[in-house]
């Protein structure tokens, strides 16, 4: 019996030429170019019958490819702002799991030897002293044109506090002319609810008898020295038209 040799295929088959492929191709190339000649044609008529609308329309296209652009890089920075605002809310969040250590209160340094100071650093001390004490909003605001008020305050209950300063030798003491000056702005002017005068000296009995009459409180420099070393009552807790004074009030005016 005898087994058919097969036959082995060329390893590089020729495709026979194929005349009705070929005019098929030429064709439909031939209707592509007329086409596209046809759109030349009908866009330059376009464009020389109505040039404005064809400059509307290529306003339009890149007004397009612009906003595109755009939408892109918006919605770029919006996903930086969203990943800026997550690391802000994380900074938060660990922040507020941080426990805030109050920081101590620096200490009110308050002197005792107010004969060694000036005037204006005696007004400075008495501020001191009022903020020490749980005075809020002090204020020194002695000087020219200060119409007797020297500091101002408001109380730990919410009154309001004009003080008047007087630093003198012990030797001149404070009178009533110098109370009635301060008697004659430090309620009408002031809109003081407490009216006190401290001074270094102390006060002749015309002065403490005016003032028992108009409410102020006077503090001499014994009731100072007590205010200062804690020792002694507070000037704004006196009744309105009391005082508080030390025992060397001679009596007459000098």
């Amino acid at each position: 019996m005898t087994t058919p040799a097969r036959r082995t295929p060329a390893a590089h088959r020729r495709h026979r030429f194929d005349l009705r492929s070929t005019a098929m191709f030429f064709v439909l190339l031939a209707l592509v170019v007329c086409a596209l000649g046809a759109t030349v044609r009908m866009v330059a008529g376009a464009v020389e019958r109505r040039p404005g609308w064809v400059c509307v329309l290529v306003v339009l296209g890149m007004a397009v490819c612009g906003g595109l652009g755009r939408r892109w890089r918006v919605g770029r920075a919006a996903r930086r702002a969203a990943a800026a605002l997550d690391e802000a809310a994380r900074e938060a969040a660990d922040a507020l799991e941080t426990p805030v250590i109050p920081q101590p209160r620096p200490a009110v340094e308050v002197t005792t030897d107010h004969d060694a100071l000036t005037p204006d650093e005696f007004e400075s001390a008495i501020a001191v002293l009022c903020e020490r004490d749980g005075c809020s909003a002090v204020e020194v605001v002695g000087g020219a044109g200060d119409l007797g008020a020297d500091v101002l305050a408001v109380t730990p209950d919410g009154r309001r506090i004009v003080v008047q300063c007087k630093r003198y030798d012990r030797s001149n003491r404070v009178g009533s002319q110098d109370l009635q000056r301060f008697g004659g702005t430090c309620f009408t002017v002031h809109e003081a609810d407490v009216a006190v005068v401290v001074t270094t000296s102390e006060f002749t009995a015309p002065a403490l008898e005016y003032a028992d009459r108009c409410g102020i409180v006077c503090v001499d420099r014994e009731a100072l020295r007590t205010w200062s070393d804690g020792t002694g009552p507070l000037p704004w807790d006196a009744a309105p038209g009391g005082w508080i004074a030390g025992p060397g009030l001679a009596g007459a005016e000098s």
